[in-house]
Parts: C-alpha cells; structure tokens; sequence
C-alpha cells in the first residue's frame, strides 16, 4: 500500500498543485491526508490536491513522488479512479 504524489504542476487559484492518491485504498488515502493536515474539502473523486507549498512535507511523511502518468496508472490499476461524469448531448 503506498500514497502516491505527482509534481506541484497544475495551476489553479493563483497557485500550482499536486495530487495526493492512494494506489491501495479510499482509507489510506484519507488516513494520510489528515496526517497532512489537508482539508475534507480538498478531496476531489480520487485524490487530494495538494498545493505546492506541501508536496515536501507530503514525502517526508511517506508520499512516493512519480510523474502524473504514473499515478493515474497505478490509480486506475488500483481500481479507485473515479472520472468525471460527462454532460450534455
């Protein structure tokens, strides 16, 4: 069971993020997430984002770093992806 995080390189709000996964379950992730102190709200579907000004603290507490094509990989692999739904016609 490993948590998973990918580089601080999706801007948003005046400021870049990562995402914070779980290749193993819902639990560890938000087990982990609340170690790190990240917010409830900060959960999207599958993951937590996780501004860039955390990503350090998130691998010294134990976050694997790999690329965004690893981790939605070993996310998908893990069966926890969850994508948007699609809208209109």
């Amino acid at each position: 069971m490993t948590v998973l995080i990918d580089p601080p390189t999706w801007p948003g709000h005046g400021r870049m993020w990562s995402h914070l996964v779980s290749d193993a379950s819902l639990a560890e992730l938000h087990a982990f997430a609340a170690r790190l102190g990240a917010p409830p709200r900060a959960f999207d579907r599958d993951h937590y984002d996780i501004p860039a000004e955390r990503y350090g603290e998130a691998v010294r507490l134990g976050a694997v770093e790999v690329d965004s094509r690893e981790l939605v990989r070993r996310l998908t692999a893990a069966g926890l992806r969850r994508r948007r739904r699609r809208t209109g016609a």
